[in-house]
Formats: structure tokens, sequence, C-alpha cells
């Protein structure tokens, strides 16, 4: 089994541009909370939890997390508690704008991720790794650590990897 810096760096590769990066802050969020959105409905109540495909979901994905960090998995289990919460008021809202929040969030989330991807002048991680979809918003959470100064050992063994974040000098890559 790959471990969390196996996963952080494989994902890093795609992902070296702070350019992409930064769009990423906006654009993986997006889409976690479109997906959560959509999968909030239908809803069963079991014992007054409100039991959908989303909680299913984000049960599985905090697993995952938790197998790999436990820090980590803290972390992604409070965000994914939030968009849950925000999912099931969503979903228990008329079909229109549950369908609208859900398929708006989706699409411009993934327009804001195609961006960073123009800038970083290769296609998404998960396009080779469909793990990218998981590790994306793990990776979002580490990058948002790694500003406030946190977790620099995982940090700088995703560097020692993958290479700093560096936008590339005039000529390669992809010009702003």
């Amino acid at each position: 089994m790959r471990n969390l810096i196996d996963h952080l760096s494989g994902y890093a590769d795609y992902h070296r541009d702070p350019r992409n990066i930064q769009t990423h802050f906006v654009g993986v969020p997006m889409i976690m909370l479109a997906v959560t959105v959509l999968l909030s409905r239908p809803a069963w109540l079991l014992g007054g939890l409100p039991v959908s495909l989303a909680l299913v979901a984000a049960l599985a994905a905090c697993v995952f997390y938790f197998r790999l960090d436990g820090r980590y998995g803290i972390a992604m289990a409070l965000v994914l508690a939030a968009m849950l919460a925000v999912g099931q008021w969503l979903a228990a809202q008329s079909t229109a704008l549950w369908l609208g929040a859900g398929l708006g969030l989706f699409i411009v989330g993934w327009v804001i991720q195609f961006v960073g991807h123009y800038y970083e002048g290769r296609k998404p991680a998960f396009v080779d790794d469909l793990a990218g979809l998981i590790v994306g918003p793990l990776f979002v959470a580490a990058e948002l650590g790694f500003a406030m100064g946190l977790r620099r050992e995982v940090q700088a063994a995703i560097e020692a990897r993958s290479g700093p974040v560096h936008v590339p000098p005039r000529g390669q890559g992809r010009a702003a």
C-alpha cells in the first residue's frame, strides 16, 4: 500500500506551478462540495441520522485519510463533516436549488481546475491514476498547511521527490 508521501508526491508531480496550486484551493473544494451535495439526495433516516451516499462516500474517504495519517485524517474529517452539513441542507431544498447548486459547483470547479492545468502545461493527475480524485483534496489541505508553516517534514519529503513549487521560466510551460 502506498503511504502518505507516495500519494502526495505522486499528485505533486502534476502540481509544481503555484498558479495551478492556487486554482486548486478554489476548484477542489467546489468539486468536493458539489459531489457531497449531489450525493446527499436521497437520504434515509436511520436513528435520526440522515444516511445518504454522501455520508457513505465521506466515511470511506475518512478511512482512507486516517490510514495515511491521523492528523490529516482529522482535518479531512472536519472538512467533510462541514460539507455533509451543507449538502444535507441543500438536499432538503427544492430540486432546482439542490441540482443547480450541485451541478453549478461541479462545472465551475472543473473549469477552474483546467485553467490551473493550463498554467501547469500538464494534464490532471487523475487522468493517469484515479486515486488522484481522492488525493486531490488531501493535497490541498497539505498545501494549505505548508503555507501556514505546518508539517514541514511532509513538505520536505514531497519536494525531495517532486521538486519545489516554482513558476517555469518564460518560454517553458504556459505564460500567464
